[in-house]
């Protein structure tokens, strides 16, 4: 029961209008852009542009990825740099764990997170309350 009260409190006071917004939100992105993308039940949508081989990660394995996250107005708030960063992906948000192992190893794509599946009404510096997250990534190994 907590999860799922966590997951409700991560979004405005209405979870559904929010859901709304931000799926309207990803396919006007989409659409603005010349995108198109596939997507989960939950609502997470992806764009596989190098399919990779080996397999796919699962939650608990550690993976090692470049990858930058940004905006819709593409403002950057997060990448790697040079040098890809490992980590459990049992410990990230709810939208890497859900979209990296749609990825294969040396794989590369794009994220589009609803704000639900990223940090909802409490994210960190840097990074908007209910905002809509894209990360283009690179699943190097796990």
């Amino acid at each position: 029961m907590f999860p799922i009260m966590l997951l409700l409190g991560a979004c405005t006071k209405d979870p559904l209008k929010q859901l709304e917004n931000d799926t309207d939100t990803i396919q006007n992105y989409l659409d603005d852009n010349g995108l198109t993308a596939e997507s989960t039940a939950s609502g997470l949508h992806y764009i596989i542009e190098v399919e990779g081989t080996g397999g796919h990660p699962s939650l608990s394995d550690e993976v090692t990825v470049f990858y930058k996250g940004y905006d819709l107005k593409g403002e950057v708030f997060d990448e790697t740099g040079a040098d890809p960063v490992s980590f459990p992906l049992a410990n990230v948000i709810q939208g890497w764990r859900e979209g990296i192992p749609l990825f294969q190893k040396g794989g590369r794509g794009i994220l589009l997170i609803l704000s639900a599946l990223a940090y909802g009404s409490y994210p960190p510096p840097g990074i908007k309350k209910n905002a809509v997250l894209i990360f283009q990534v690179e699943l190097v190994d796990f």
